[in-house]
């Protein structure tokens, strides 16, 4: 039976669903490891991961596995009881990680939230900052999620507008500037939030030695540093975590996306005892957050992450990745960036909008997201081999210098 087509499956988004995303004119419908085929049969190689939650590659036969048997077993009871699955969750991830304490949730939008309230309750109970004038601070460009707590703090125009009042108790500094940390930090702040690499803004990596001495002035002012790994944790960028490539140590670290493999809503915040123990029972929670199911699936995808090696497959393949990008000669191209497998093209504004050269790599066999209007995103699956990079950047030479005129 032939599938309905294309136009028909988009038409009826359009007329049922609210517009809240601008998605490329493709419908999927089968994903295998760093594949995905439409619902004609076209195969693409996916340079996206569904933004990072699938760094184990589509349907991991073996988080498959996991899912499935614990579907048929348990699947969610609430925090009123305990299940067998989410003590061992805790103790895999924490011992993985280092962690003291974690606190799972669901989104990675609610793991942000959980983080700001966790501190704030830190900073009140712990630090002695006067009730009600806890501050913590953020960056410019940055992507926390869409939350109305979060988009408080954003400094992009289209994620604010007629969403307000919003939320105080943020300062936002540029990223990557040291100073305007020091400058910022008062006896009131509590966090500094911050994403070790800013994905949404278009893969910007800030100067070497940053995070060592973001490290020691939280340190020396007595404020917790919370690093967004929800991207660039587990595996993306060639480490387990991003803090690792400057050897330091958060005090609240946020996973999500990767933490289930794309199979089911997942995240955690994990902290030391000092922030998660200040809360008591009854002061937060979630129905979904910690349910059986979940925690099998996380527990699996932990377990193929490390043990498959995706970790150190994303570090070789990301610095042939880059090397081949920076390597394409196109009058289009501006800058390449990237760690590990995420990677990113900016285009020179007078190259036109990014979306078209996205439209142009779909007719090449391959599925990239712009952003910021000129920049492209590439972030394979973590199992990416090197003869599927060597294709991928055959076609991306051939999308870049495409003449539109």
């Amino acid at each position: 039976m032939s599938s309905p087509p294309v136009a028909d499956f988009i038409s009826r988004e359009e007329r049922f669903g609210a517009r809240n995303y601008e998605p490329l004119g493709v419908v999927l419908s089968r994903g295998e490891g760093v594949f995905v085929w439409d619902t004609q049969g076209n195969r693409y190689l996916d340079c996206l991961s569904a933004y990072s939650a699938v760094n184990q590659g589509h349907c991991h036969p073996k988080i498959l596995a996991a899912m499935v048997e614990q579907a048929g077993r348990l699947t969610l009871t609430s925090r009123a009881f305990h299940n067998d699955q989410l003590a061992l969750f805790y103790e895999e991830i924490a011992e993985l990680t280092g962690s003291h304490k974690v606190l799972p949730m669901n989104s990675g939008a609610e793991a942000v939230e959980s983080a700001i309230k966790s501190v704030r309750k830190w900073g009140y109970e712990v630090k002695g900052v006067p009730d009600g004038q806890a501050e913590i601070i953020v960056c410019a460009n940055n992507f926390h999620g869409r939350t109305l707590g979060i988009v408080g703090f954003s400094t992009d125009a289209a994620t604010r507008e007629h969403f307000g009042p919003f939320a105080p108790g943020f300062k936002i500094i540029p990223f990557g500037d040291l100073a305007a940390l020091k400058d910022a930090i008062t006896p009131n702040t509590v966090a500094f939030l911050v994403e070790p690499i800013q994905g949404e803004a278009g893969v910007i990596i800030p100067p070497a030695g940053y995070f060592t001495g973001v490290r020691e002035l939280c340190t020396a002012h007595d404020v917790m540093l919370i690093l967004d790994e929800i991207q660039t944790g587990l595996g993306r960028t060639g480490k387990l975590l991003a803090e690792q490539h400057e050897g330091i140590e958060a005090d609240v670290t946020l996973l999500g996306k990767a933490l289930s493999g794309g199979f089911y809503p997942v995240s955690a915040v994990l902290s030391n005892n000092e922030v998660l123990g200040t809360l008591k029972p009854g002061q937060h929670g979630s129905t979904f957050g910690g349910n059986p199911l979940a925690c099998a699936v996380a527990r699996a995808a932990l377990r193929v992450l490390v043990e498959e090696g995706m970790i150190e497959n994303a570090a070789v393949q990301g610095e042939r990745f880059l090397k081949g990008l920076r390597s394409i000669r196109a009058n289009t191209v501006r800058d390449v960036c990237g760690r590990g497998l995420m990677l990113a093209v900016e285009l020179n504004p007078e190259a036109g909008r990014a979306r078209r050269y996205c439209e142009a790599l779909q007719t090449e066999g391959i599925l990239a997201k712009d952003t910021h209007e000129h920049t492209i995103r590439f972030a394979p699956p973590l199992v990416i081999t090197s003869d599927q990079v060597d294709w991928a950047l055959e076609r991306i030479a051939a999308a870049l210098t495409q003449d539109f005129a």
